[in-house]
């Protein structure tokens, strides 16, 4: 394969990955660095490319890792490299793909911190002990769950079969029930007072 075009994957990759991956090329022959896509090792183009310091033997490989290593920056990078080998089955080019790998860790970090339960204290009762909204919720998303259905793409008729187990479980007693659940369900309120309407009107 011609060396532009493997230029080009690399940047293909370095783009999908921004800012991310860093992709360099090296020449087998010549043992240096020929093509840097979005460069934060802070290498150079021509740079030696110590392979044989870095990377062993690679000659009977395919592929290099994914092996770890430590940035400029003290940023972790994982990287994996494969050979590229010309028609003769000859190493020719080594494609790198440097990955940053300290923002992933950093990320899930900061998760990890926020979604701690031990953090969390109990809903104070005295304030919430009446918490409609808390409780149409908690009805609506167990009556979807158990029909495997989405709340987006809730059909009309699922819409006021939904309203209608609602209003069963007594969720439109308070006086911004049905306001409520016509939001939620991206539904008019006017729909909403007319099934109600209707609901009350049966014969009991």
């Amino acid at each position: 394969m011609n060396i532009e075009n493997y230029k080009a994957i690399a940047d293909s990759i370095a783009l999908l990955l921004f800012p991310h991956a860093e992709v360099i090329v090296h020449e087998v022959k010549s043992q240096t660095v020929v093509h840097i896509a979005n460069n934060f090792s802070k290498r150079a183009l021509g740079d030696d490319s110590a392979l044989d310091l870095e990377l062993g033997d690679f000659r009977n490989a395919a592929k290099l890792g994914p092996y770890e290593k430590l940035n400029w920056d003290g940023q972790k990078i994982r990287s994996i490299t494969t050979v590229l080998y010309n028609p003769n089955g000859e190493a020719e080019h080594l494609l790198c793909i440097n990955l940053n790998f300290s923002v992933l860790e950093q990320a899930r970090d900061a998760l990890d911190a926020f979604f701690q339960i031990s953090r969390l204290v109990p809903q104070p009762d005295a304030l919430f002990k009446d918490d409609w909204q808390e409780r149409i919720n908690t009805f609506l998303h167990a009556w979807l769950q158990a029909r495997n259905l989405s709340l987006r793409t809730l059909k009309m008729k699922e819409k006021r079969a939904l309203v209608e187990a609602l209003h069963a479980e007594g969720a439109f007693e308070g006086r911004s029930g049905a306001d409520y659940v016509a939001n939620v369900l991206n539904m008019g309120r006017a729909t909403v007072y007319k099934y109600l309407k209707e609901l009350r009107d049966q014969p009991v």
